[in-house]
C-alpha cells in the first residue's frame, strides 16, 4: 500500500475496486513523507486544495449514484410487474382461453374495465417513445434479461456508493492530518522564532 493518496489515475485495492473506476485515496499514514513530495513542496494550501476538489469531485458522484439507485428501484419493481402480467396471460391462454375481464390504471387514481381476447402478442415500452411487440414468450424472456440487468446494476451502484463513502472518510482524514500538519509546523516555527 502507498505511504500517501495517488495524485491521479486509479490504485484499487484487489476485492475493493469500484465498478465505476472511482479514484481511490490512501490513507496518509506519514505526513512529512507526503508534505515533502516533489508535488506537494509542504504547499499545505495547495494540498488542501486539491484534497478539497477531489472531495468535490466524490460528493458529485454521489449525487450521480444515488440518482442511479432511485432510478433502479423504481424500474426494477416495474418489470418485475409486467413480467408477472406475461406469465398470468400465458397461463389465462393455456387454461382458460376466453376474454379476460380486467381493471387496469388509466391514469392515478382512475381505472377502466376492459375485455382482453386471448393473445399471443404484447407490446413493451422500451424506452424513447418506442414500443415493441413481442409473443408472450420472448416478451418473458426480454423481461427477465432486464430485471437481471437492473438488479446487478443495482448491486454495482450499491457496492459504489459504499467505496464512495469510505473515499470521503480517507479524503477528510487526509484534510484534516494536512492542516494539524500545518498547525503543528507553524506552532513550532513560532516557538523557535521566540
Amino acid at each position: 500500500m502507498l505511504p500517501f493518496p495517488p495524485t491521479g489515475g486509479h490504485s484499487p485495492q484487489p476485492g475493493k475496486a469500484s465498478q465505476s473506476n472511482v479514484e481511490q485515496h490512501i490513507l496518509v499514514d506519514d505526513i512529512d513523507a507526503y508534505m515533502a513530495l516533489e508535488n506537494n513542496s509542504g504547499e499545505v494550501d495547495k494540498v488542501l486544495k486539491r484534497l478539497d476538489e477531489q472531495h468535490s469531485k466524490y460528493k458529485c458522484m454521489e449525487y450521480n449514484l444515488l440518482s442511479k439507485k432511485r432510478r433502479l428501484r423504481v424500474q426494477i419493481p416495474d418489470l418485475e410487474m409486467s413480467l408477472a402480467m406475461i406469465k398470468f396471460l400465458q397461463k389465462q391462454n393455456s387454461k382458460f382461453p376466453s376474454d379476460l375481464e380486467m381493471e387496469f390504471l388509466l391514469s392515478e387514481q382512475a381505472y377502466v374495465k376492459a375485455k382482453i381476447p386471448p393473445t399471443d402478442k404484447v407490446c413493451l415500452w422500451l424506452g424513447a417513445n418506442v414500443m415493441l411487440e413481442y409473443t408472450l414468450e420472448d416478451a418473458a424472456e426480454l423481461l427477465e434479461k432486464n430485471i437481471a440487468s437492473a438488479k446487478k446494476n443495482l448491486s454495482h451502484v450499491e457496492h459504489d456508493l459504499d467505496f464512495l463513502r469510505d473515499q470521503f472518510t480517507t479524503t477528510e482524514v487526509n484534510m484534516a492530518r494536512v492542516f494539524n500538519w500545518d498547525v503543528k509546523r507553524r506552532k513550532s516555527a513560532k516557538d523557535a522564532a521566540s
